[in-house]
Parts: structure tokens; C-alpha cells; sequence
């Protein structure tokens, strides 16, 4: 069946809607995630992979869908603007990346059950850590939902706040292992856990990119000096304000 711009832009919104729930879902499974170890929830950390498999599930769906989108577009040789493009390739990123997201939190709930109710007594700031993550993500998602540029370069910049709460974890942590309040096996627990969340974090950045990227048409590069915004030919852009 013949497809129109208007059709497009009708489906990719469809599209864009479940992207937001899949990122909502994201969300819930990486918050519970963080709380199921500081309960030491094991039954709840079981939950919350059975809810990642709903997240496949999505991603495989949406992934499909895009595909067969694309398929029509094509097959129908209809004129695409240049925003519609982007904000297509945009979904098909931002679904790979919350889908990984997902991923990284499954990853944190199996080591809550490896823990069982064992209180490994992780150093606070651990906490403080996997909030400003959590954060970030649903500022992720409204940044995507809205298509703002600007809550997205907010994202940017708060990478830099996790990456400062891993090492103060870390350090924390190796104190512990020194004076025998943390054993060496939660400590190694431990840092599989926050690296899932530096992950986390991470991918939150590429889909900031990607909105960013849809908005303005700059793609955004991570420097010496800090974040960037360069054209499609590696340039930095006119008037760039690197976050």
C-alpha cells in the first residue's frame, strides 16, 4: 500500500510514543533494580528479569516496525525531508539503546540474587551514585519525548557527576577491603555493580546525542576540552557552546 509523508509522520509518532513507554519501563526495571540491592531483594531482583524480558520483547517489535517503515518508504520512493530522516534513524538508536539499559539493569539484579541476604554494607555514596544515574535516565526520556535539545545537553553534562561518584565508590570501597568491613567478594560485587551503572549512564549520553543530533542536525562528540557539536563533516558548529 502506497504511503504518504503525512502517513509517515502519523506512524513515526506511533513509533515515537511506544519508544517513550519502552524508556518509562526502562526506567521502573533500573530504579527497582537499585533498590532490590539496598534491600537485598532477591525475589524482587527475580521480578524485574522477568519484566526485562517485556523489554526484548518491545525491542524486537519496535525494531521490526521501523524496518518495515523504512521498507515502504522505499519501495514507494517517497521524498523524505531531512528531519523526518533523522528523527528515524533516531528511534532505531534510541531503541538499541534502552534496550541495552535494560540490559545493564538485568545484570545488577542477577547479582542481587548471587548476593541473597547477605548485607555486603556498601560504602553510602553508593546510593548517591545509582540515584544521579536513575536521574539521568528519566531525563533521558523526557529529553527524547520532547525532543529537547536542551535537558539532553543537561544529560551530557551530568555523565561527568557519575563518573566522579564511581571513583569516590571505588575508593571508598578499597578503605572497607583495608579495614575488614567490606570482603573482598562484596567488593568485587560491588564493582560489577557500579560499573553497570557507569554503562547506564553512558548510553544515556549516546540517546542525548541522538536527540540532539535530531533537533539541530549537529552531531555531538566527546573532547579533551568537553562535549562538542559538530556538522556532518567534523566541524565544530558556528557559535558552538560545548556543554
Amino acid at each position: 500500500m502506497p504511503i504518504t509523508p503525512e502517513q509517515f509522520d502519523h506512524q513515526l509518532t506511533a513509533l515515537r510514543e511506544r519508544l517513550v513507554e519502552q524508556g518509562n519501563l526502562v526506567v521502573e526495571i533500573v530504579d527497582g533494580a537499585f533498590n532490590a540491592i539496598y534491600a537485598m531483594d532477591s525475589t524482587g531482583a527475580l521480578a524485574l528479569l522477568e519484566r526485562e524480558d517485556q523489554v526484548d520483547r518491545a525491542d524486537v517489535e519496535i525494531e521490526r516496525d521501523a524496518v518495515d517503515l523504512l521498507m515502504r518508504v522505499t519501495k514507494n520512493a517517497v521524498a523524505l525531508s531531512e528531519p523526518r530522516v533523522r528523527s528515524m534513524l533516531t528511534c532505531v538508536k534510541v531503541n538499541n539503546e534502552l534496550e541495552r539499559i535494560a540490559d545493564a539493569a538485568s545484570s545488577i539484579a542477577r547479582r542481587v540474587v548471587s548476593l541473597g541476604d547477605r548485607d555486603p554494607e556498601f560504602p553510602k555514596s553508593t546510593r548517591v551514585m545509582t540515584n544521579s544515574v536513575v536521574g539521568i535516565l528519566r531525563d533521558t526520556v523526557r529529553a527524547f519525548e520532547s525532543i529537547d535539545p536542551i535537558r539532553a545537553k543537561s544529560v551530557l553534562a551530568a555523565e561527568g557527576t557519575v563518573i566522579e561518584f564511581y571513583d569516590l565508590v571505588v575508593q571508598k570501597s578499597e578503605q572497607r577491603i583495608a579495614d575488614a568491613r567490606l570482603s573482598v567478594e562484596h567488593a568485587f560485587e560491588l564493582h560489577a555493580i557500579i560499573h553497570q551503572a557507569v554503562l547506564m549512564a553512558d548510553h544515556c549520553t549516546n540517546i542525548a546525542e541522538q536527540i540532539i543530533y535530531e533537533s539541530t542536525g549537529a552531531i555531538v562528540r566527546h573532547t579533551n576540552a568537553g562535549w562538542a557539536e559538530l556538522d556532518l563533516d567534523g566541524n565544530p558548529e558556528p557559535d558552538d557552546d560545548s556543554v
